[in-house]
């Protein structure tokens, strides 16, 4: 019977079905557990990607970070559907405590406890002998980006013409659509409370030079003791020899000028001779000695008593603030200026005082004759000799102020640097600046938007923008010039006023500089460290050395601005330009409308109406009648930036 029974089958799909039943029901399990798993897992991630939302909202509105961190919290629990909240937690990283501009980053845990046994959990993906299953994860939502923006604006004297289609003058056309700008953008940063700085302008007035301040003087990035290698070339220290003078002399040790003898006084004596020297050291009179002689009594009784006055002297100028581009390639670059490389260190400029002589067949005097020679020698030696600056009371008479004598072509006044217009006190102290701008002078658009770039760096000069690396920060140079870049040839131009039957028929050019002193300095400068003046350096074959004409200078200006626009964009600037007013039947103003628009970035947002294909140049051609609607358009796309979608 045993043997019968062991052989029997009939009772093996019920044996089969129990040692089956097994795996089938942990699949089971495991099927269930996974798919609420996965349901309660993507409820919690969309509960924190609406969570996220949401309070972005409640911060752009200006809730404080306790109301933040509590909307987050309600609103996160809110939308969890059937999860229990005590399965959940959230952690809520406000933007002002985050790497970047304006990310609101959320982070919540998802504890799941599994339905089956531990062998599930298991094979779920828990750590065995853990009783629950948890989950990260996080979602970020960015408000909007920071804004580092550098107003960059043509000061030149055509600012001063009316605008076409308006009544009013250029400038005055311009400082009000660039404050209208500056409210624009204040009204949203004042909403952005949770971040630090959220929009931030600088003002860079240009014309034929940039003024950085004279409170900078002493700066690191200053060249304070006379090493870049432009210093000293319209200077000739030779001319003060110990030969000159055995108590006021100059000498030259390790390439560096020295003040020695016992004349100089105690501020200068053994130190470095620099631009900053002459400024300092220069003196005139302001009141002559005079001997005054007064008697008391009569006949041999009187007493006379003679009182000598001595003469007073004061300033004969300030450095005004203005500084001379560098040599090529740092004129058209951010590089930091170190005394390890001497030619990244800015030089303050100084106009030289110019021949004393007239041109004998046109009776021109020179354009910036400012001080007695000292000297009867050539007229470029007249122009280099340097003890003029050193004698006290017979150099110079009169005091001089900004764009005058030594401070010639320093016509505008001081850059802001970046200042946070979310305040109303910032906001207030930009726009003052711009109502300060004064309209005068020639027109370098490459020195504007280099400085500008400068405003705008993390770097000296200028430290104040953000670091370059640092996610959701834009920086914008925003460039506008109603004209062509122009340097001037002496005779081109009228720099001075001055007596004579051929005033404001320009300047003679005896000396052989070849240009009016600028920011560029002089396009064949006495001491010369370099093949030929800057101008020239760096520029194509195409840009002649030795074509000294007014067009020439403009054709190697627009190269330096081309190359300049080009690394300023490599380097993640967003570049905005405006041409005001300008005629595209000129030749010079079309190339200089044509440079313009390639020097400008294309749009991440606005299409080119006339191919929707290719996105939009930041290129404004603007009049005087459309410049505060242009401006407003600049606005929107400003405000475009700042949105993260």
């Amino acid at each position: 019977m045993i043997r019968k029974f062991g052989s029997d089958r009939r009772g093996n799909y019920a044996l089969m079905m129990v040692l089956a039943m097994v795996p089938l029901m942990g699949g089971l399990a495991i099927g269930v557990d996974y798919t609420e798993m996965v349901r309660q897992r993507q409820n919690a991630l969309n509960a924190l990607d609406a969570a996220g939302i949401a309070t972005a909202q409640q911060i752009v509105a200006g809730a404080s970070d306790t109301e933040a961190k509590t909307y987050a919290k309600n609103f996160f629990e809110a939308n969890l559907a059937h999860i229990d909240p005590a399965n959940t937690t959230l952690t809520v990283t406000l933007p002002n405590n985050n790497t970047g501009g304006g990310t609101l980053k959320l982070c919540g845990t998802l504890t799941y406890v599994p339905y089956f046994q531990p062998a599930a959990r298991i094979l779920l993906g828990g750590t065995p002998g853990a009783a629950n299953i948890a989950f990260d994860t996080c979602s970020e939502v960015r408000l909007k980006n920071t804004l580092e923006v550098s107003l960059v604006l043509d000061n030149s004297g055509s600012m001063t013409e009316t605008g076409k289609g308006s009544n009013k003058v250029r400038f005055d056309l311009l400082k009000s659509a660039a404050k209208q700008l500056v409210d624009q953008l204040a009204g949203e940063a004042q909403q952005m409370r949770q971040i630090s700085n959220p929009v931030q302008f600088s003002l860079v007035p240009f014309a034929a030079s940039v003024n950085v301040g004279a409170g900078n003087a002493s700066a690191a990035w200053m060249d304070t003791t006379g090493i870049s290698p432009i210093h000293h070339e319209n200077f000739d220290w030779t001319t003060m020899s110990s030969s000159y003078s055995s108590t006021k002399y100059a000498e030259k040790t390790n390439g560096v000028w020295y003040a020695k003898g016992t004349g100089w006084d105690a501020t200068q004596k053994d130190k470095p001779l620099t631009r900053f020297s002459i400024y300092n050291q220069m003196q005139r009179v302001v009141t002559e000695s005079s001997t005054n002689t007064t008697c008391t009594g009569s006949g041999r009784n009187k007493v006379c008593t003679t009182t000598t006055t001595p003469a007073t002297y004061g300033s004969v100028a300030a450095w005004g603030g203005c500084v001379e581009s560098r040599p090529y390639p740092y004129n058209i670059q951010d590089t930091p200026a170190t005394t390890g490389n001497p030619a990244t260190l800015f030089v303050p400029m100084f106009a030289p005082d110019e021949t004393d002589n007239t041109d004998t067949s046109s009776r021109l005097p020179a354009n910036n004759n400012w001080g007695a020679d000292g000297s009867s020698g050539t007229d470029a030696e007249r122009q280099r000799y340097m003890p003029k600056y050193f004698t006290v009371g017979t150099s110079v008479t009169p005091a001089y102020g900004m764009n005058a004598g030594p401070n010639t072509s320093c016509s505008t006044t001081p850059i802001t640097p970046l200042t946070d217009v979310s305040t109303t006190a910032g906001a207030n102290s930009v726009k003052a600046a711009i109502d300060a701008m004064n309209a005068s002078g020639a027109t370098n658009v490459p020195e504007g938007m280099a400085w500008g770039w400068r405003t705008l760096s993390s770097g000296a000069p200028f430290t104040d923008g953000r670091p370059e690396t640092e996610r959701g920060n834009d920086k914008v140079l925003i460039v506008l010039t109603d004209g062509a870049n122009t340097y001037y040839t002496p005779t081109s131009v009228t720099a001075q006023t001055y007596s004579g039957t051929n005033w404001a028929s320009g300047g003679n050019d005896l000396a052989g500089a070849k240009a009016i002193y600028s920011a560029l300095g002089y396009v064949k400068p006495y001491n010369n460290t370099y093949s030929y003046g800057r101008m020239f350096l760096g520029t194509s074959s195409s840009i002649s050395k030795t074509d000294y004409s007014n067009a020439n200078y403009t054709k190697a200006m627009n190269e330096h601005f081309a190359t300049l626009c080009d690394n300023a964009k490599t380097a993640g600037v967003i570049v905005m330009t405006i041409a005001l007013d300008l005629d595209s039947k000129n030749t010079a103003e079309k190339a200089q409308m044509d440079a313009l628009k390639a020097c400008s970035s294309d749009s991440r947002f606005s299409k080119d109406p006339t191919d929707p294909s290719k996105p939009m140049k930041l290129f404004w051609n603007s009049t005087g009648a459309t410049l505060s609607n242009d401006f407003k358009a600049i606005g929107n796309e400003l405000s475009n930036l700042r949105i993260v979608s």
